[in-house]
């Protein structure tokens, strides 16, 4: 089958949406200035975020089919409407000092946006890059990751400059422009296209293997491995989130880092995210993505096992980029694995279920390290909480690869 669109381009066009949605990780450049301006608590400014990711995991659950039903092209122009729209007003009641409305619309309009604007457009890779799955949805993702590395600075500047609002107005536009740009070139592919090269019903999967079945959503859901699968999203998000939301205390409590370099600690954070993403998604084409998340739990649970006992800054720091790689590359993996595993029949509808996992660990993780520490006055226990979590996970993982093995050879001539 041929096209008229290039599909490298497509995936160029799935980085320019994510790069604006992933702006939303930037979010603790406003807690200061929202917090002194409009003297909202740090608490209250913090749950925008929190409503915003919930709303994404929730988003992407309820509007899969959506994108399944009308493709990545209306989903993405839809995300760029919402999406933007919460941005800009998000502005407007800022200016008003309404706190409801910048949940309403920074927390639930745009986390909307941010749900479909996140599974349009990796769902659509997949089908592009059949022979290579693993990069092109680490492409997609690694701009999400990146998203808070080029609009942090921007808009630190943009405060100092035009104030909040003014802040929030131009970055909206700003969003709605390079998404739409995005939204209007991306397309599917033919049906039964496959690029030049690969062979007529080759591998689809990881390590040149066929996809294990083509099934809808909701037979999905009534797999094992869908669940396998779903509480090993959990704990690998979970993990990360709490690293990322106590890092810079955590460095200065537990390595004895000064603030400053804590803050840039905190900013390296997001390169090792980014990387991971891309890194460890095209390992997984060559590994095996259940092979690569058994590798994820193994390295996760030593690290949180030593870092009660670490106290130098250079092994803190180490110990943490590890674990925050291989967060990003769980996100970069697991549109491939889903496809290996459930085929691109509904994927985004997958995706989508599959993301109320984020939603979960995006309250969970937070809370339970922040409840750990004010109750034992020490980070210590939470590292053991997720230490028994990541050991589950890795049990689940390793159950999961038997599954597999079990189904291939099942399947097999």
């Amino acid at each position: 089958m041929k096209t008229n669109k290039n599909r490298w381009l497509i995936a160029l066009s799935a980085v320019a949406i994510h790069l604006s949605i992933g702006s939303a990780y930037a979010y603790s450049v406003f807690k200061t200035p929202l917090s002194e301006t409009l003297g909202w608590s740090s608490t209250d400014v913090a749950f925008a975020f929190t409503l915003a990711i919930f709303f994404l995991g929730m988003s992407a659950a309820l509007f899969g089919r959506f994108v399944e039903k009308y493709g990545p092209k209306a989903s993405a122009l839809t995300s760029a409407v919402l999406f933007s729209l919460g941005q800009i007003g998000s502005g407007y009641a800022i200016a008003i000092d309404s706190l409801i409305g910048f949940y309403a619309l920074y927390g639930v309009v745009g986390g909307i946006g941010l749900g479909i604007g996140y599974i349009a457009p990796v769902s659509t890779l997949v089908k592009w890059f059949p022979d290579r799955r693993g990069l092109a949805t680490g492409m997609a993702v690694f701009g999400f990751g990146a998203g808070a590395l080029v609009t942090g600075p921007i808009a630190a500047r943009f405060l100092e400059q035009f104030g909040i609002p003014n802040t929030f107005y131009i970055l909206g536009v700003s969003y709605f422009v390079l998404m739409l740009a995005g939204a209007l070139y991306i397309a599917r592919p033919p049906e039964g296209w496959q690029p030049a090269g690969m062979k007529e019903g080759a591998g689809q999967g990881a390590a040149g293997k066929r996809d294990i079945a083509q099934l809808t959503a909701n037979e999905a859901i009534r797999t094992p491995r869908f669940w396998m699968l779903w509480i090993m999203m959990f704990v690998n998000i979970s993990a990360g989130i709490m690293l990322i939301s106590v890092a810079s205390p955590m460095a200065q409590e537990k390595a004895g880092m000064s603030a400053l370099a804590a803050a840039g600690m905190v900013g390296v954070m997001g390169i090792f995210n980014g990387a991971g993403r891309i890194g460890w998604a095209s390992l997984s084409d060559y590994l095996g993505r259940q092979n690569v998340y058994i590798v994820f739990f193994a390295v996760q649970l030593v690290a949180f096992l030593v870092l009660p006992y670490v106290t130098t800054a250079i092994l803190f720091q180490a110990l943490i980029y590890a674990v925050l790689t291989i967060y990003g590359g769980g996100f970069a993996s697991l549109p491939a694995f889903i496809g290996d595993l459930f085929g691109t029949k509904q994927l985004g509808a997958i995706h989508g279920y599959l993301l109320t996992a984020w939603s979960i660990a995006g309250v969970v993780g937070p809370m339970v390290v922040a409840y750990l520490r004010e109750t034992t006055n020490s980070y210590d226990a939470a590292f053991y909480v997720f230490a028994a979590l990541l050991l589950v996970a890795l049990v689940t993982s390793l159950l999961m690869k038997r599954n597999i093995r079990k189904l291939r050879a099942k399947a097999a001539p």
